[in-house]
């Protein structure tokens, strides 16, 4: 089965600022492939979505209808609804994750 992906305008700005950050404290290099890893994960979620686990920081609220990928120290977080995967955000998880996540996804 195949899943349409959405990348909502919020994880697109998470995409650009990672990139920013890394462009302004690393290199272009570094910086263009991280996006691009980051873009690769994403746009797999249209296969076997539900590869994901819930995120440790919703399951402790008893939060369950969001799924996260990894690419370290990158989270993505996204939903699956019917035949539809919603990109929620793409954080880093060296960030006090569980405020942001309540706030951006339980508002």
């Amino acid at each position: 089965m195949t899943y349409h992906v959405v990348i909502i305008h919020d994880a697109e700005e998470d995409l650009f600022d990672i990139y920013r950050y890394i462009l302004e404290h690393d290199s272009d290099r570094v910086a263009n492939y991280v996006l691009s890893k980051l873009e690769e994960i994403c746009i797999s979620l249209d296969q076997l979505p539900e590869r994901g686990h819930i995120p440790p920081e919703l399951r402790r609220i008893s939060v369950s209808n969001y799924l996260e990928l990894h690419f370290k120290p990158y989270r993505v977080i996204y939903e699956i609804e019917g035949k539809i995967v919603f990109v929620h955000c793409i954080l880093d998880g060296r960030r006090d994750i569980q405020d942001l996540l309540e706030r951006r996804l339980l508002r």
